[in-house]
């Protein structure tokens, strides 16, 4: 086993919150005693807080490692919304740890390719994160129930205008949430931050699949003009 491994695998042995002796640590390992004290302060050095002392045993003092997992885009919603709700009510210590959770949580999340760097959701107070997830239940029915909403929709410019749009799938950027959708007043696929979405209503009517204007064609619309940038 390389050294890099059995740092991991010191971690993955301690991170259960259990004192554990290293004599029981090396006997797992099938090193000696002393390679395992030399691990344990060459982890100790590298910022991993393990807590401990020779003759007694190692415990990890805070959760620090997470194992790769898969998040719906409810549940970023969900991640979302709290952090922004931490975000205006919690201390400064905790306020920061929001915004740098869902910094990382934003890098490694985003459902498209590029993130716009401008793009900000959770730094936003409450109230105006609020604007935004008011709207998301009845996207998520539309879209799966294929319903046309009529929306008031306020641009970047303040300008604001009311369109029937075909909601396609909601997108998650980091921060930041939009909906993909057919805009009946443009005759075009566009994207709207919900956020920005002033009301958003039920039109009572359905849509039914229509080449050119579904998801599919969206995506595929995307990726030509991807290749199209790249041959450039």
């Amino acid at each position: 086993m390389r050294r890099s491994e059995r740092l991991a695998e010191i971690v993955e042995i301690v991170r259960d919150g259990r004192l554990h002796r290293a004599c029981d640590i090396a006997a797992a390992l099938e090193v000696s005693l002393r390679t395992i004290y030399r691990d344990i302060d060459t982890l100790v050095a590298s910022g991993v807080p393990i807590d401990g002392e020779r003759g007694v045993g190692y415990m990890l003092r805070e959760p620090v490692f997470l194992p790769p997992m898969a998040l719906t885009l409810t549940e970023l919603e969900a991640l979302s919304l709290g952090m922004a709700i931490v975000q205006e009510a919690a201390d400064r210590e905790l306020q920061a740890a929001a915004a740098s959770l869902l910094e990382k949580i934003g890098a490694h999340a985003s459902n498209r390719r590029h993130t716009p760097k401008s793009w900000g959701f959770g730094v936003y107070p409450f109230e105006r994160a609020q604007e935004g997830f008011r709207h998301m239940p009845l996207l998520r029915r539309a879209i799966r129930d294929r319903l046309k909403l009529r929306i008031s929709y306020r641009s970047l410019s303040d300008r604001t205008t009311d369109r029937v749009i075909r909601p396609l799938q909601t997108e998650y950027w980091g921060r930041v949430w939009t909906c993909t959708a057919w805009c009946e007043l443009r005759g075009e696929f566009r994207t709207f931050r919900i956020d920005r979405m002033q009301e958003c209503d039920p039109t009572g009517r359905s849509f039914r699949l229509e080449p050119g204007k579904t998801l599919e064609d969206y995506l595929e619309q995307i990726a030509r003009q991807m290749n199209e940038d790249t041959a450039r």
